[in-house]
Formats: C-alpha cells, structure tokens, sequence
C-alpha cells in the first residue's frame, strides 16, 4: 500500500490586500518512489516540511502538477532534473514521454478532472486507510470561507477560477464517486460522507 503524507496544507488568503496562497503539498510513497504532488509556493515551508520527513529535494522521484497556476508550480525549481508530470504526460527535460492511467511505476491512478482548468488532474492513492485523493484545486476554499462538506455543498462549491462548470460538476461528481477521502487544493483533508 502507499503511503500519502501532507506535508504543506493549502492556504489562500487576504493579508494587506495582498494574497497569499499555496497548495497543499503532497508527498506519495508508492513501489520505492517518491512522488511530490503541487510542490506549491512557499518554498521556506517546503523545504522544513521536506526535512521533517528526512527526504530531501534529491530524493524525490517524480514532481506530479495537478494543473498549472502558479501557485501550484513555482517550486518545481527546488527539483532539478525531475521528471516533471502531469496527467498524460511526463517532462524529462525537452522530452515529452506520454503516459495513461497510472503514474509510472506505481499503483496510483491519475483521474482527469477538468473544470478548474481544461489539463486539471487527480490522483487517487490506495492507502492503508482508504483511497485518497489528491484533487488539487477540484475542491478549494479560501481561509475565510467555511468549509462545507456535505454532497451537495460540495458539488456546488463556488470556484471563482472555473474554466468550464459543466466539466467541473462532473469532475467533483466522479471523484466523490471514488475516493474516501479528500485532500483538497485549499483547506482542510476531508472525508467523503
């Protein structure tokens, strides 16, 4: 079984009409390879998260991205000469390797969850508690907002960001559907009810 640790839980909030966010940041240990999912922004925080665990930037494998905003990728610079993946695809350098299904390697599966964004993918994870997923920001709530997890709330979260609602319903809908719990692009893990 795998082994998913959160290492940076996502924030986003107002401070001095700056805003500040950064995802949660999620290491996967699966087959004897380390996965970093969304290595976010906050590089201070990721690196003390990093060596709470004893894994350094050198030993990750494989830098899976959920999607491209910023916030979410700013911090692939910490990996260099890792693989960098998304969900159909694997960045060596100028070389772009397909994939599908599974991140290769390991048992963990990659769900295209568009909505947020057209290329947002997620992964579910098979742990020794259930099946996880790491959904990047499919589900994500500022710091402000109180996090309701209820079936219906959750399929009609509000995302200011949307590229496509339709897809975003359906995607939110598929992942519910499968996983047991939720690790969410902002704010609290969750278990599915």
């Amino acid at each position: 079984m795998a082994e998913v640790v959160i290492l940076i839980e996502g924030y986003a909030k107002k401070t001095g009409g700056i805003m500040l966010a950064s995802p949660a940041t999620v290491l996967v240990k699966d087959s004897g390879l380390n996965i970093i999912v969304d290595p976010g922004a906050n590089e201070k925080k990721l690196l003390a998260a990093l060596a709470k665990e004893k894994v350094k930037p050198k030993d990750i494998d494989f830098v899976f991205l959920t999607h491209y905003h910023p916030d979410h990728i700013l911090n692939i610079r910490l990996f260099p000469g890792k693989d960098i993946l998304d969900g159909d695809t694997i960045y060596r350098g100028d070389k772009e390797i397909g994939f599908a299904n599974k991140i290769p390697g390991t048992s963990i599966l990659v769900i295209p969850t568009p909505g947020h964004a057209h290329e947002h993918a997620s992964l579910i994870v098979k742990t020794k508690g259930g099946k996880v997923c790491v959904a990047g920001d499919l589900f994500w709530w500022a710091d402000d907002v109180k996090q309701k997890i209820d079936h219906a709330s959750l399929i009609s979260l509000e995302d200011p960001y949307e590229k496509n609602h339709e897809q975003l319903i359906e995607s939110r809908k598929k992942i519910l559907a499968m996983a047991d719990w939720v690790i969410p692009g902002h704010g609290k893990p969750f278990k599915v009810k």
